[in-house]
């Protein structure tokens, strides 16, 4: 399915990223994983990379090293995030702040210092990892909400801002999907949200991974500027 395709993962080291890396390069795409956590995988095609989304320096050199190596990129997965939850009385002032600069300016960091070698590509597919948080909201999350939201945004203006030239730009939007972030909620908070999602279960990364596998490939060539949202159904 996607054969020939160089594809760039950000935060693919673990979670999520991981096995969408890892679905990627089972489908045969050339993926580079780029993260500043060291992989606990391998696999014949994906290398990795140390990429701070922050750091604009660090991506130009990426970005550099894509181009000679490969000339274009093809797909762009903006999965890097993390969250800092609080309720907002007692949100510190830096846990707002390093939430908006990796969650929310880290993905316009990636997509401006790479959307040159996408655009080098026939059809390009930028895909942003959103959260069902940044479409419904959830109390103690103000930014981690705030930074979902805001991808989503950005994924909608790039996909009229760069149709015209073959590039897709779309989101994911995760439910309760069974990662590392999930093991520290509380079993109250995780039983509250089952029951309220129809398929009364959590889902796993490869749900997540299988989605972005759609959304990359031809599967979805006349799909752009859309949320795909991966969560049982939660809120219904």
């Amino acid at each position: 399915m996607l054969n020939g395709k160089i594809a760039l993962i950000t935060g693919g080291s673990r979670g999520i990223g991981k096995e969408i890396a890892l679905k990627f390069a089972e489908n045969g795409a050339t993926v580079i994983s780029g993260d500043l956590i060291d992989p606990d995988y391998s696999h014949a095609n994906v290398s990795h990379v140390k990429l701070n989304v922050t750091d604009r320096e660090n991506i130009k050199e990426i970005a550099s090293e894509i181009k000679e190596k490969y000339g274009r990129l093809d797909i762009l997965v903006n999965n890097a995030g993390i969250t800092r939850d609080s309720l907002l009385q007692r949100m510190k002032e830096e846990d707002w702040d390093l939430v908006i600069d990796i969650n929310l300016k880290g993905v316009y960091n990636v997509m401006q210092g790479f959307v040159s070698l996408l655009l080098k590509s026939k059809a390009s597919s930028v895909i942003n990892m959103a959260s069902v948080v940044g479409i419904d909201g959830n109390a103690g999350q103000t930014n981690y909400a705030a930074t979902k939201g805001g991808v989503i945004a950005m994924a909608k203006t790039w996909a009229k801002e760069f149709g015209r030239k073959n590039l897709r730009s779309n989101a994911i939007a995760p439910g309760f999907i069974e990662t590392n972030m999930t093991h520290v909620l509380p079993e109250k908070l995780i039983e509250t949200v089952l029951a309220n999602t129809p398929l009364k279960k959590m889902g796993d990364a490869e749900d997540v991974a299988n989605a972005a596998l759609y959304l990359a490939s031809d599967m979805s060539k006349f799909v752009t500027g859309q949320v795909l949202r991966v969560d049982g159904g939660l809120n219904l």
